[in-house]
C-alpha cells in the first residue's frame, strides 16, 4: 500500500511537470513569477513570517514544562521542521519535530508524535471549519451545519480519547493502540491557549496566500482565498505529490473554477505561490540553522553525562 501510494505521488508531480512542458507552458509560468512586485514578495515573506511566529507560539505553550520558556529555540524548531515538511517527499520531514524536541529538549518521542498528531488534527479542523464558513455558493444552511459539525467533532475527540478505557486489557495490538489513545489524550491536555494558536495562524497563513493568489490572476480577494482554502484542504488527501507539487496546485485551481478562473491560470498561479511558500521556507529553515536562533542543538543526555 506504502508503495502504491508513493507510486501515485510520483505521477502526481510528473502529471504537472508534463504539463508545465506542454504548449511552452514553462514560459507563461515565468509570466506568473515575474508578476511579483517586490512590495507582494514583502507582503508574503512577511505573512509568512508572522505565521512561523504563531507555530512557535504553539509549540511553546504546548512542551512549556520542557522548553523553560525559551521561545527562540521553539522558533529554531519550527522553522527547520517547516522547510523539511516543504522539500521531503512523502511527509517524511515531520519526523524532524519529535526529533528535534527530544534532542534539544528532551521530550520523550511519544509525547512529540502524539502532540504532533494533535497539532495536525487542529489544522485540519480549522481550515474544514473556514472552508464551510467561506466556500462560494454554499447555502447559509449548509455552511453552519458545517461549521457545526466541524466544530463538534474537534470538542468531541479530545473527549473521547480522555474518557476511561479498557483497551489496555486486551489484545498486544489493543494494548498499543490504548497506549496510543492515552498519548494522545495527555497531549490535549497541555496546551493552554492552543486553538488560539492554530486560528490565529491559519489566519494569517490563508489571508497571506489568498491575497497572493488575488493579484497574481488578478481577481478578488474572495476568489483568492477559495484557491487557497483549496490548496490547503488538498494537503489533507492521504495521497500528495512530492514535496506537495501536482496536489497543491490542483486543488487550488479546481477551488477557483466556480469563480470563473480557467484550470491552466489557476494551475499557474498556484505554482508560482507554492514556489514561493518553498522558498520562503527553505530560506527561514537555512537561516535558523545556519545563524542560530539559540544555542546548537545539544543531546540533553550528552549533556548530563559530561558533567
Amino acid at each position: 500500500m506504502g508503495s502504491l501510494k508513493r507510486l501515485l505521488a510520483l505521477l502526481l508531480s510528473l502529471a504537472l511537470l508534463v504539463w508545465l512542458a506542454s504548449d511552452g507552458r514553462w514560459r507563461t509560468l515565468g509570466d506568473s513569477l515575474a508578476s511579483f512586485s517586490p512590495g507582494l514578495i514583502m507582503l508574503a515573506l512577511g505573512g509568512f513570517a508572522l505565521s512561523y511566529a504563531l507555530r512557535a507560539l504553539r509549540v511553546s505553550d504546548e512542551f512549556r514544562g520542557d522548553t523553560g520558556g525559551r521561545y527562540l529555540a521553539c522558533l529554531r524548531i519550527v522553522l527547520v521542521h517547516n522547510a523539511m515538511v516543504n522539500v521531503v517527499p512523502f511527509r517524511g520531514g515531520e519526523a524532524a519535530f519529535p526529533l528535534l524536541l527530544r534532542r534539544q529538549f528532551g521530550t520523550p518521542l511519544p509525547r512529540a508524535i502524539a502532540s504532533l498528531f494533535w497539532f495536525r488534527l487542529q489544522d485540519a479542523f480549522v481550515v474544514a471549519a473556514l472552508a464551510a464558513a467561506v466556500w462560494p455558493g454554499l447555502a447559509l444552511p449548509l455552511r453552519v451545519a458545517g461549521v457545526a459539525l466541524v466544530v463538534g467533532m474537534a470538542l468531541w475527540l479530545p473527549r473521547w480519547a480522555r474518557a476511561p478505557h479498557r483497551w489496555h486489557q486486551g489484545s498486544a495490538v489493543a494494548a498499543r493502540l490504548g497506549r496510543l489513545r492515552d498519548a494522545f489524550a495527555d497531549s490535549t491536555r497541555h496546551a493552554r491557549f492552543g486553538w488560539l494558536w492554530t486560528i490565529a495562524n491559519w489566519s494569517v497563513k490563508l489571508l497571506t496566500q489568498a491575497w497572493v493568489l488575488a493579484e497574481l490572476l488578478p481577481a478578488g480577494l474572495p476568489t483568492g482565498a477559495a484557491g487557497a482554502l483549496g490548496a490547503e484542504l488538498a494537503a489533507i488527501l492521504p495521497v500528495q505529490g512530492v514535496a506537495g507539487f501536482g496536489t497543491y496546485e490542483a486543488g487550488a485551481a479546481a477551488a477557483m473554477l466556480p469563480s470563473g478562473v480557467a484550470l491552466a491560470h489557476g494551475l499557474q498561479v498556484a505554482l508560482a505561490l507554492h514556489l514561493l511558500v518553498i522558498a520562503s521556507a527553505v530560506l527561514a529553515g537555512s537561516l535558523a540553522w545556519i545563524a542560530g536562533l539559540m544555542r546548537p542543538l545539544t543531546d540533553p543526555n550528552e549533556t548530563s553525562n559530561t558533567q
